[in-house]
């Protein structure tokens, strides 16, 4: 099948997907979420007051035009205002982008690209002490909780050894690098231990694999094979697992975010969630999903890529 009239294909099936979700969240938020207008003005509100603001909110509307309003929102990308701080949502997605996007995009690109080389070292001394210790690190790893090890770095480089800024966020080049340095550090401690893990299962499967003992009996060196072979025949689950991290890029890092006092999206959608701020939660669901999709299609078009025998259909 030609390569873009898949993609078109492929982009046709967000629709009903984003009908689906927008759906969803209509039911969620609408049907079965507590009354907004309660939430807002707390339990001591009179009943005109409620009233009154539920049709402020549009929230006295026809459940139907509530669920186009939500599906409108998700094409046009107007998600209307805050109820928290009367902004319009678009723009302060826009605002908080760029800090959770330096962040994280930095983050992840490094934690990637580590932890893969990792993989690599301890899968070609398996069953040695670097790969006994490797595994037992990244065991390690991941049975410390991430507030621990935030609280810990922050503590101990920031505030000890004065190496950071404890917290906050400047935009621009180079000033934001200093803001970004703890962050990048966690980040990467955080998702080291499962990222390795996991590619070292994957690199390691393909290591059994009959073509590499072929390839071993006709006397090619084993980082040939390695970096040549298994490296290549791997990438359909390592590019999964890569891009499937993507879209929840655009969330940041909640934890980090709040910890740090980044103004980021990550922050946004916390301070939105204990102000039951619902546009705007609605606003970073619908984002989330369509980015889902996009990358997903994405993941699709890359095993062609790194594979000729996918065959696209």
């Amino acid at each position: 099948m030609n390569l873009w009239a898949y993609v078109l294909r492929r982009l046709l099936y967000v629709i009903p997907v984003i009908l689906g979700v927008c759906f969803i969240i209509f039911i969620l938020f609408n049907v079965f979420s507590p009354d907004p207008a309660l939430l807002l003005l707390g339990k001591h509100a009179t009943a005109s007051q409620i009233v009154e603001l539920r049709r402020e909110l549009g929230l006295d509307r026809p459940w139907v035009l509530q669920y186009l309003d939500i599906v409108k929102s998700a094409f046009t990308f107007d998600f209307g205002r805050s109820w928290s701080t009367k902004q319009e949502i678009i723009y302060m997605i826009k605002q908080g982008a760029v800090p959770s996007l330096t962040i994280s995009l930095p983050s992840f690109v490094i934690a990637s690209t580590v932890a893969l080389s990792i993989s690599l070292l301890v899968a070609y001394f398996r069953g040695k002490f670097i790969d006994k210790a490797g595994v037992f690190l990244c065991v390690a790893l991941m049975s410390i909780s991430s507030l621990a090890y935030i609280l810990f770095f922050q503590w101990l480089l920031a505030y000890k050894w004065g190496m950071f800024p404890i917290a906050g966020f400047e935009s621009g080049f180079p000033d934001f690098i200093e803001y970004i340095m703890l962050p990048l550090i966690i980040w990467l401690i955080l998702s080291l231990g499962g990222d390795v893990r996991f590619y070292r299962t994957v690199i390691l499967d393909e290591i059994y694999q009959d073509y590499v003992r072929t390839a071993r009996a006709k006397g090619v060196g084993e980082r040939v094979i390695l970096f040549k072979h298994v490296l290549k025949n791997a990438m359909i689950p390592i590019i999964t697992q890569i891009v499937i991290q993507i879209p929840f890029l655009i969330l940041g890092a909640l934890l980090l975010e709040a910890f740090f006092s980044i103004p980021g999206l990550g922050g946004m959608t916390l301070s939105a969630i204990n102000s039951s701020d619902f546009p705007v939660i609605k606003a970073m669901t619908i984002l989330s999903a369509i980015a889902y999709i996009v990358f997903s299609v994405i993941t699709d078009v890359l095993y062609t890529v790194v594979d000729p025998r996918v065959r696209l259909s």
